[in-house]
Formats: structure tokens, C-alpha cells, sequence
């Protein structure tokens, strides 16, 4: 079947779509590159049709959507630290622009979308594990517009008919997860750190914890969705289920690695969470989803991807 990929250049959605392909779909990427990577693609450039243009852009939505059976949605601007600085942008992008999504799949007579939500919007609940029954308690603007977007999908499942699934992606991680960004996710920014010898920071004292989970898990939770029976109109969690501080991640970093220093600590983050933690049972049970890649394989997976990168990089500068 034909299926749209949003975001597609990013780095779960290349994943996705590669994935997509190996399953025998055509896969249509649309991306205005912002975030996302032209080399993301790289391997799947001759086989993707890539549509160019800004979710917040209806005529770019409704073109990309258009004879599409099955839209993941996966476009966004990501970051909690990046919405708490520009709410607005954040708000346009992850708002706005999957209300422009879900109209096009709605007119074009999409059979489901699934949508990429977050563990964000848990927010200051303190309860763990997160199950998807407990009352969200955004505490960011990015959690906000996420949770926003599930209650989109939800209103247009009830008014328009049109099937949604919404996934709450926990720390996913793993290769082409941009290192460079002044947003970049601890593990990428950790792993990059330590190959160059240096220290890397922890905001606060380390002792936050995070259900890390690698973006082979994440691929495979979206996959499912798209065909199970009985799921529309549902949010889900998607993580390994496993709980770990920064102060165990930076450990188990450096055992991979080698390596004497501690990191530096600095003052911790508005916006973030201290603990978070998934209840998967429910993905288990009506997805049929299992975490394939735990922790310390998908770790080394990354390191490998990452040094491989730096060490291309190292290349082109000194050629």
C-alpha cells in the first residue's frame, strides 16, 4: 500500500521508513528539512518519493497525503528546552501543523494515522509506571501541543470518522539522532562527549531517571499499529519498561567506552521531568508489541553509527 511518512527525513522517521520499505510498502516522505537530514535518506533516496514543504503548509499536506492509505505522523519540532524558549514556533509546528495533517487524511479518505505522541505529556504525575489511564500533567509547551495533538485525534475519530492511533515515544535513541544540535538528546550528546575525550554535562544531580528506548522499538510499535484490530481512537506506550538514572546511563557509557573523568553537573532544566517509566502492557496486549532491542545493544549500536560519523566528518574536514 501506499503510505505517507511525515518527517520522513528526521531521525525516527527515516527509520520508519526504511522499515516501511523492507515491508513492501511505497513510501512517501514529506519533510521541509528543518530538522530532518537530506543524508537520512541517503540509503532510501532512489526509492522514496519526497515531497518538500512545511506541515504548516495545507497545500503541501493535502498534496502529500493525497492517495495515501496510511499516514504516520511524525513531524514535529522537537525539544522541550526549544519550546520553552519559542512557544509559538513549537505551538505552529506541532499543532497547527498536524491539524492541517489530520484535515487532508480526512479528506482524502486515509484508513488510519498514527500519530508520534510523547511521555512528555505525563508531565509532574509522579505515579509510576506511566500507564496511559493516568491523568497527563504537561509541564512544558512542547508536552502541551503533544497532548493537544492526541486530543485531535481522538475528536476526529468521534466526529469525522477518520482512525487514529497515538503513540507515546519514551527517550527513543539510536543512530542518525543529530549529536550537534544545542537541543540534542542526552545519549547522542553523552556518546559524542566521551569519543572526544571530554566531560559531559548532567543537568541536575544525574539522579533523574528516563525509560530510554532504542528507535528500532519505536519503528516496530508504529508497524503494528497500523493494522491492528480494535485500536482506533487509542493511545499507547511504547518503550522497554526499564528505568535508569543519567548517573547509570553515563556509567554504563563509560564502561563501553573507557574513560576516567566524571561529567560536569550543572543547574537542572525548567520543563523537565525527574522520573519516567512505561507501563508497555497495553501494547503488549492489543499491539502484540515486545521491546526487541534493550539498553546496552541498542548503546552499542549508537556508538558504533556515531563514531563511524565523527570519524567521516574528521575526514572531510582534514581532505
Amino acid at each position: 500500500m501506499r503510505v505517507l511518512v511525515t518527517g520522513g527525513a528526521g531521525f525516527i522517521g527515516s527509520h520508519l521508513a526504511g522499515r516501511l520499505l523492507q515491508d513492501g510498502h511505497e513510501v512517501r516522505i514529506l519533510d521541509n528539512f528543518s530538522t530532518g537530514r537530506r543524508s537520512n535518506l541517503r540509503s532510501l533516496a532512489d526509492e522514496v518519493e519526497i515531497v518538500e514543504g512545511d506541515i504548516q503548509s495545507a497545500e503541501r499536506a493535502y498534496a502529500a497525503v493525497r492517495g495515501c492509505e496510511v499516514v504516520f505522523h511524525q513531524a514535529a519540532l522537537p525539544s522541550v528546552p526549544r519550546s520553552i524558549q519559542d512557544p509559538l514556533t513549537s505551538n505552529a509546528s506541532n499543532v497547527t501543523g498536524l491539524l492541517n495533517v489530520m484535515l487532508a487524511a480526512r479528506d482524502a479518505g486515509v484508513r488510519r494515522v498514527m500519530y508520534a505522541s510523547s511521555s512528555s505529556v505525563y508531565g509532574a504525575n509522579p505515579a509510576l509506571p506511566k500507564s496511559e489511564d493516568m491523568t497527563p500533567m504537561p509541564i512544558s509547551p512542547y508536552a502541551v501541543g503533544k497532548l493537544a495533538g492526541e486530543g485531535y485525534c481522538r475528536a476526529f475519530g468521534e466526529v469525522y470518522g477518520l482512525q487514529t492511533v497515538a503513540i507515546r515515544y519514551f527517550n527513543v535513541f539510536g543512530p542518525r539522532q543529530d549529536p550537534r544540535s544545542q537541543y540534542a538528546a542526552v545519549i547522542p550528546n553523552f556518546i559524542t562527549a566521551l569519543l572526544r575525550g571530554e566531560q559531559p554535562t548532567i543537568y541536575g544531580d544525574g539522579e533523574q531517571s528516563r525509560d530510554f528506548t532504542y528507535v528500532e522499538n519505536v519503528v516496530e510499535g508504529n508497524v503494528l499499529a497500523m493494522d491492528a484490530p480494535d485500536v482506533a481512537g487509542k493511545v499507547y506506550n511504547v518503550a522497554c519498561g526499564e528505568r535508569v538514572t543519567l548517573n547509570e546511563l553515563f556509567a554504563e557509557l563509560r564502561d563501553l567506552l573507557g574513560g576516567e573523568d566524571p561529567p560536569i553537573y550543572a543547574a537542572a532544566r525548567p520543563g523537565d521531568v525527574r522520573h519516567s517509566l512505561a507501563d508497555v502492557s497495553a501494547a503488549r496486549r492489543d499491539l502484540g508489541y515486545e521491546p526487541g532491542v534493550l539498553l546496552r545493544e541498542g548503546l552499542s549500536r549508537t556508538i558504533e553509527h556515531l563514531r563511524e560519523e565523527l570519524a567521516a566528518r574528521a575526514g572531510l574536514e582534514h581532505a
